[in-house]
């Protein structure tokens, strides 16, 4: 599923057959519709918080490969290539889909360093971040250790899945414009 606008609520979403919730909730973790099947099977969530979690736990508890493959399914920032409509309207907001030609050259040499030496894309919830922000923690990010790499990779994949479910769900019990899910 890509953004549309629309917020459905977590009532239908809790109501939902296995493939209508699939279908809903499958493009919040990058091409990992398994995160939303395993989901499923928790419901109902009395939150979207609740449901933020389950889907982290899920992720967290999934053997390496699926996890790994979840980690190469995200795109590098600031590619010309074709990306799901979630990350091409994060990549967007961010200024990323207008790149100079040096800031492409730029963005382009640094996540080819990083998944040289980390074997995944550099991973970052790009939301109210500038290019220079993104950058920046870029070249910081690329000096640390696999270890630590691959956890921060992970803790930003939930923040981006926070923030498409407060943009995709409505919780009559939430607060009223509540995105800190992560």
């Amino acid at each position: 599923m890509k953004p549309t606008g629309q917020k459905i609520t977590l009532q239908s979403i809790n109501r939902m057959d296995r493939s209508e919730f699939v279908e809903a909730l499958g493009g919040i973790f990058e091409c990992s519709p398994w995160v939303a099947e395993g989901a499923w099977t928790l419901r109902p969530f009395a939150s979207v918080r609740e449901l933020h979690e389950a889907m982290m736990g899920i992720v967290r508890g999934a053997p390496q490969d699926r996890i790994d493959s979840l980690l190469l399914a995200h795109p590098d920032l600031g590619t010309r290539l074709a990306v799901s409509g979630y990350s091409a309207a994060e990549q967007q907001s961010a200024g990323l889909s207008r790149l100079t030609q040096e800031e492409y050259e730029r963005f382009h040499d640094l996540n080819k360093r990083y998944v040289g030496k980390f074997g995944f894309p550099f991973i970052l919830a790009v939301r109210g971040k500038s290019k220079s922000d993104i950058l920046a923690a870029m070249q910081e990010r690329i000096s640390r250790s696999a270890a630590e790499e691959r956890e921060r990779a992970l803790s930003e994949i939930g923040r981006i899945a926070g923030f498409r479910l407060a943009d995709l769900i409505h919780n009559e019990n939430d607060e009223p414009g509540r995105t800190d899910l992560c």
